[in-house]
């Protein structure tokens, strides 16, 4: 895997002396500690079984005690709690979807970078389960298509803003800490004909795309919710050009409820538009972070917006996070 992790990172590097994020790495103390974790004999009792929420298996005693190493006390920010939102850098300027449409539209006149099959993301999603600290796990995707239309899918433990530091996985139904790298899943699809979105090449024209993300999600008349969880799957499957960037920029400037609210830095170290749908009540608030030169989708951030005490999550805490890359 070390081959197949350079490969990655080379992809989007991220550099380990870059500047740090609100969950930073671990100090001396708690490195050691892990390293013990890691390398003495675990203990055999395992912990009962959680009811669990969004597909976290049972939670054992390594997991338990990976947290309470981690942790470090109750004043100590976790490591691997659920992460802090990105914030908007303090006295910039927002950009309204329309002018950056305008934007994306004028950077896409030579057609370069075009529309490729097949997709690079980094994801990070938060698992609870009942009487359990919320844990974040996270992951990296690579999906490639072969000129058969046969395509192969490579899932991997690895969190960029911590390089070389293991990582929490749930693989397999067994929460524990593997090293970075750790392959989970490397799997080869048969081909694949369909002539259905997302399978289809996405068009790149406005009113044509919005008619492409509707079939995607089966809602004739999607409304913006339906339209970011479209967007979610369509770069589940295709890296887009520019031309197909653009149109979906328009796309969302004659959506309702986008806020533009400023810049940010993404969880990738890259700069960015942050326009945000949602707010208070429980249907939670989604950000969705645009390049701010050619309107490509860097990520999707969904938060909550109540507190729930029976998972131990607060209002503002990082629900999901995806980032695409290049």
């Amino acid at each position: 895997m070390p081959d197949e992790l350079d490969l990655l990172r080379h992809a989007n590097p991220v550099p380990a002396d870059g500047a740090d994020f609100g969950d930073g790495p671990l100090d001396h103390r708690a490195e050691r500690r892990l390293d013990r974790l890691l390398h003495e004999p675990r203990p055999t009792r395992r912990a009962p079984r959680a009811r669990l929420l969004w597909g976290l298996a049972a939670t054992g005693v390594v997991l338990a005690t990976a947290l309470a190493l981690l942790l470090g006390g109750p004043n100590t920010q976790s490591a691997l709690a659920a992460p802090r939102p990105l914030t908007v850098h303090a006295h910039s300027t927002p950009v309204p979807l329309a002018r950056l449409a305008e934007l994306a539209e004028a950077a896409a006149t030579d057609g370069s970078p075009r529309l490729r099959k097949g997709t690079h993301a980094q994801s990070w999603s938060l698992s609870m389960s009942d009487g359990e600290p919320p844990v974040t796990l996270p992951e990296e995707r690579v999906v490639r298509w072969r000129a058969d239309d046969s395509h192969t899918e490579l899932v991997v433990a690895t969190d960029p803003r911590r390089p070389g530091r293991p990582v929490l996985t749930d693989e397999g139904g067994d929460p524990r800490v593997v090293a970075d790298g750790h392959v989970l899943s490397r799997t080869t699809y048969p081909p694949s004909w369909s002539d259905a979105p997302p399978e289809v090449p996405p068009p790149h024209t406005p009113a044509a795309l919005r008619a492409y993300l509707a079939e995607t999600v089966r809602n004739d008349s999607p409304g913006t919710p339906e339209l970011l969880d479209g967007i979610a799957e369509l770069l589940g499957h295709w890296t887009l050009g520019a031309r197909e960037s653009a149109a979906l920029v328009r796309v969302l400037a004659d959506a309702r409820g986008l806020r533009p609210v400023g810049q940010v830095t993404d969880r990738l170290g890259r700069p960015g538009q942050a326009y945000v749908y949602g707010g208070a009540g429980g249907g939670g608030r989604r950000m969705l972070i645009l390049d701010p030169r050619t309107g490509a989708v860097l990520g999707l951030e969904t938060t909550f917006t109540q507190d729930d005490p029976d998972y131990g999550v607060k209002a503002g805490d990082v629900m999901e996070y995806s980032a695409w890359m290049r």
